[in-house]
């Protein structure tokens, strides 16, 4: 069984992170890590032993559906942990949401975790 953690970029992503690995650490799961900025994560930051998957595909391709593919590739990820932060109700009508889109979607249970303020 595995973890699986969506990391972007920011506070948000990084928090995700340590929360994805103490969640692993709960469940005696593997942690993997979805990497979904385009530039390599700080070393520092990932627990050794991690799997980390790097987005495949163009530049442009969904971060969303890359995290949801990897979900059905695997087909052992117990949780999925993301990153949140505060959005406006305007903002949330205006523009999508890649958190949003993962929480509805998931066919896994979705923890997510906001930084604190």
């Amino acid at each position: 069984m595995s973890v699986l953690v969506a990391v972007g970029e920011g506070a948000e992503g990084t928090h995700a992170l340590a929360a994805g690995a103490a969640e692993a650490d709960l469940l005696g799961a593997r942690l993997v890590v979805v990497n979904l900025s385009l530039s390599t994560l700080e070393p520092g930051l990932v627990p050794a032993g991690t799997e980390v998957v790097e987005r495949r595909g163009s530049g442009d391709r969904d971060p969303a559906e890359a995290v949801l593919d990897e979900i059905d590739e695997r087909g052992d990820v117990q949780r999925l942990v993301i990153g949140v932060r505060r959005r406006s109700p305007v903002s949330k009508a205006l523009l999508g949401s890649i958190s949003q889109r993962l929480l509805l979607e998931s066919p896994v249970p979705v923890l997510a975790v906001k930084p604190p303020a």
